[in-house]
């Protein structure tokens, strides 16, 4: 595996991102969230090429993640897992009690190697079925 940073990115840098892989079809403003101003975003990066991105965002002692998205020609490879570590160790370190997302029901298995647990809340988006998913610290 090459080497990788992590880092704290601009909104403007994550979007490209966002909409290549989550939603290509759409303009890129169905992939920007009206509350991306309040949140944190986060970049890895590999020879100085941004391919995977998440957003945080705290409120409170919790915290939600959204629009995770890595280029299509690195998937399956870790550097999701390595990203999505990393954000689960912000959390910890900001005393969190709780971290969440809604996750694509056809992603609940990589998600729940994150200790994260399924709730009974469900719903559909853009035509894909979500459940919102969490792991609480203690």
């Amino acid at each position: 595996m090459p080497s990788y940073t992590i880092k704290q990115i601009t909104i403007e840098e994550a979007l490209p991102i966002r909409h290549k892989v989550m939603w290509p079809n759409e303009t890129i403003d169905y992939v920007r969230l009206p509350e991306d101003d309040e949140g944190t975003h986060y970049g890895l990066i590999i020879d100085s090429n941004l391919i995977a991105v998440i957003s945080l965002f705290i409120k409170g002692k919790e915290a939600q993640f959204r629009k995770f998205a890595t280029l299509h020609e690195y998937q399956g490879k870790g550097y999701g897992t390595i990203l999505l570590n990393a954000i689960m160790n912000i959390a910890a370190e900001n005393n969190l009690t709780r971290i969440w997302c809604n996750a694509r029901t056809s992603k609940t298995n990589f998600y729940a190697k994150f200790n994260m647990q399924l709730t009974p809340v469900e719903f559909i988006k853009g035509g894909l079925n979500y459940v919102i998913m969490e792991r609480n610290f203690h």
